[in-house]
């Protein structure tokens, strides 16, 4: 088994596409919208209330602020989602009064009061929703988690569909008729497409870090998410492959759920909440927010922990047919 996974291993390096998938993109991505987006993000709908609000609209950079009256007018159009957020500012502090609906847009709020805060000394207070329990990220970090766990699924999609390519080049035969068990082909193959995720997490969260200031949180907390998804990745993409007959058509089928599953989860941006709590990117999203916060990642962990030990085992029950003669 340790010589097969070395072969694909080596195999998988020269691969330029993997490296686009697992490196570039996503590196790339983080990238633009760190620049394009790390003031701010699109259609931001901010107010301003308070004694301070003057100063605070000229301090903070901030533009198109509307005027609003008091903090009691300022929670009724946030919940209302007339605005996504409103500060409320006084010399002593300033006070981020966010919209459920909006998220990214609250955290946002948050930093930029963190930001006009320091100088003065001002103390911070967020008041949203109570049922928000979505993302607490800066904005940095998430869209540098959003990009890997999108592509990250990529990533992993080459290496089950390397059994289809064995199968085309008349290598699969030939392992067949070594003396390894078929499952252990299974697990050097499953274990590779892991290991390449593996390896692509740790560049980007590295690379992101240093370079883009990206905050992920304590490393082991990372990790156990990092881990966990990745599995649950490798899970669902191999049980997609298994109903393809062609390495095109597995390719094919397991873009368009990676695709499809990174835009419902929020990778880039939140589309549906409603939906987005049935992929893995929203859970992984998620347990960095509450790692982030202090609070406990249990929950995600074990929801991104129970996709890969529903699917991993179908994926090799529906692959075992893949290498039979």
């Amino acid at each position: 088994m340790l010589r097969i996974l070395l072969k694909d291993l080596r195999r998988r390096s020269r691969d330029s596409t993997l490296l686009v998938f697992a490196l570039v993109l996503p590196l790339g991505l983080t990238f633009v919208f760190g620049l394009t987006m790390g003031g701010g993000t699109p259609s931001t709908r901010y107010g301003v209330a308070g004694p301070s609000a003057a100063e605070f609209a000229q301090r903070s950079g901030l533009s198109g602020l509307k005027p609003v009256a008091d903090a009691a007018e300022a929670r009724r159009l946030t919940e209302d989602n007339e605005l996504d957020a409103v500060f409320v500012v006084s010399p002593a502090r300033v006070e981020v009064v966010g919209s459920v609906d909006a998220p990214l847009a609250v955290q946002v709020a948050r930093e930029a009061a963190e930001s006009y805060a320091l100088p003065g000394g001002g103390g911070i207070q967020v008041i949203t929703d109570a049922t928000l329990g979505t993302r607490e990220l800066d904005a940095r970090t998430y869209h540098a988690a959003g990009a890997a766990m999108f592509f990250i699924f990529f990533a992993v999609l080459f290496c089950v569909t390397g059994i289809f390519e064995e199968r085309a080049s008349g290598t699969l035969p030939r392992l067949l008729t070594m003396p390894v068990p078929r499952r252990s082909i299974l697990a050097a193959k499953l274990l590779g497409g892991v290991l390449v995720g593996l390896t692509g997490m740790a560049v980007l969260v590295t690379v992101s870090t240093v370079l883009l200031g990206a905050r992920w949180g304590p490393p082991a907390g990372v990790g156990a998410l990092v881990v966990a998804a990745v599995l649950a990745a490798t899970g669902l993409m191999t049980v997609v492959a298994s109903f393809a007959r062609t390495a095109e058509q597995a390719a094919n089928w397991q873009s368009g759920v990676a695709s499809l599953l990174g835009l419902l989860g929020g990778s880039f941006f939140p589309v549906a909440p409603e939906l987005s709590v049935f992929t893995p990117h929203h859970w992984f999203l998620e347990g960095l927010a509450e790692l982030r916060g202090g609070a406990s990642i249990l929950p995600a962990l074990a929801v991104l922990l129970a996709v890969a030990a529903l699917t991993l085992p179908v994926a090799v029950a529906r692959t075992g047919r893949m290498v039979t003669p």
